[in-house]
């Protein structure tokens, strides 16, 4: 509704509010604002899981030295591949056996190698998926499509789709926060909001895959709260009163909201994001007690933290250290080392304080790797066909799903695209993805654009 005014000025409710009553009206209507702004929507649907923690093995990690057991490949090490290659790759076309030994785990029998001994113990609550594929032959177009489901175009991250439909559980922590947020193949636009509302982009804690003791900041209010309120009442006043000229703008809007969560997580985050209290059992279980696991340690023992927090939506990423085109053996034994132990820590932990069940557990690199060989000890990017794995959340326990062929090339039964795996994502929250959309430059995006679907024969 407006307001004419003598001068002929429109005045609208927002401004009308501001001028009445020294704005004490308007500073009433910015309180409700914010307060809305922080509320949860609906989802669509019952949920199976409240949040989600993806853990992101970035370099591409290989199916068949890891979940993918292939016994022609072994039978046929260092014979020709008895069908086409896919294109645009520089390995040749022979065979390279695993250099480790496979064994079935668990009451479900899942077959694991050697690399992941600690996963291993925990298969009985994983849902594998054998059939895999996505976009993009090279890091840089495949970490996006993971990320933002498109290969090629700037989009918003799934973590911002995921706080932008639900929002957080929480008003006083983001609804979605990347640990160790990855630097290379994009950078910020893998956790960035794109065209989404600023304050949906993620909350970064360490980069590269690094998250040091030290290097979570102190976020206690130095100057005192009452003086930073002050401060930022003033900046504030400042934004709306441009938003007001602007009309509409997102990018205002969603900085003045930031600005707000920022001073709250204030008093909030400090305690969240302190791991040193935890017990020292714990701390072992994650690894933190060993060098070499100490880091990604750090990372999920702190994801656990936020999502009991809740937040809605947390990504944990390695370095780009999965990218074995050589070295395959010194490699990926060093990478599984890091992750292995705070992984199932993870699993554990997780299940032993009931979260489990409504926190959907992912991981997932952005492709596999070839079953034939590039150069004498190493294998090339392989986005026709990988593993990605599931736990928690309303998925099966002790479950495979899909297959490639027999020499883990090509994903061939039950395929999942990369679409359909954010699909399935957002259904678990409760979120259909056909419906939640933004209207941007004149046409509703979503997360799948206009493909992606939900694997139910994933769902408990």
């Amino acid at each position: 509704m407006n307001v004419e005014v003598s001068v002929g000025q429109s005045l609208s409710r927002r401004r009308l509010l501001q001028s009445a009553a020294t704005g004490f009206g308007y500073l009433a209507f910015a309180g409700l604002q914010a307060e809305a702004s922080a509320t949860q929507s609906l989802p669509h649907h019952r949920p199976r899981a409240k949040r989600v923690i993806f853990l992101f093995m970035h370099g591409g990690p290989s199916q068949v030295d890891l979940f993918d057991h292939k016994p022609l490949l072994t039978r046929d090490d260092g014979k020709p591949l008895p069908f086409k290659a896919a294109p645009n790759i520089s390995a040749k076309p022979t065979l390279l056996k695993s250099p480790w030994k496979f064994d079935r785990h668990g009451e479900s029998g899942m077959w694991v190698s050697e690399l992941m001994p600690n996963l291993a113990k925990q298969v009985d609550d994983i849902c594998f998926i054998r059939s895999m594929h996505s976009r993009g032959q090279s890091h840089g177009q495949a970490v996006c499509m993971l990320h933002t489901g498109t290969d090629n175009f700037i989009r918003p991250s799934v973590g911002a789709w995921v706080s932008y439909g639900l929002g957080s559980e929480n008003r006083d922590l983001p609804g979605f926060v990347s640990i160790g947020a990855p630097t290379a193949h994009g950078g910020p636009r893998n956790f960035g909001s794109a065209f989404l509302p600023a304050m949906h982009q993620a909350t970064a804690i360490g980069r590269g895959g690094k998250l040091g003791a030290g290097q979570i900041s102190n976020m206690t209010a130095g100057d005192g709260l009452q003086s930073q309120r002050e401060q930022l009442d003033f900046l504030q006043s400042l934004n709306r009163d441009h938003l007001e000229r602007a009309v509409r703008d997102s990018q205002i809007e969603g900085a003045i909201e930031s600005f707000e969560l920022a001073f709250r997580m204030q008093q909030s985050a400090p305690e969240v994001l302190d791991i040193d209290g935890e017990p020292e059992h714990i701390r072992k279980l994650y690894g933190i007690d060993q060098k070499q696991t100490e880091n990604f340690g750090r990372q999920c023992l702190l994801a656990r933290r936020l999502a009991e927090a809740g937040v809605r939506y947390i990504q944990v990423s390695t370095g780009n250290v999965w990218d074995q085109h050589s070295n395959l053996k010194a490699g990926h034994e060093r990478n599984s080392f890091d992750v292995d132990r705070p992984i199932a820590g993870l699993l554990v932990d997780l299940k032993q304080r009931g979260l489990l069940d409504d926190t959907l557990v992912v991981w997932s690199g952005e492709f596999g790797r070839t079953p034939i060989a590039q150069g004498t000890n190493g294998r090339d990017h392989n986005p026709q066909g990988f593993c990605a794995w599931m736990a928690g959340g309303g998925v099966k326990r002790g479950f495979a799903y899909g297959n490639t062929d027999d020499y883990g090339y090509y994903a061939t039964e039950n395929r999942v695209h990369m679409h359909d795996l954010h699909a399935t994502i957002l259904h678990l929250l409760g979120v259909d993805h056909e419906r939640l959309t933004y209207r941007y430059a004149g046409r509703d995006f979503r997360l799948t654009d206009v493909y992606g679907r939900v694997v139910n024969d994933l769902l408990a």
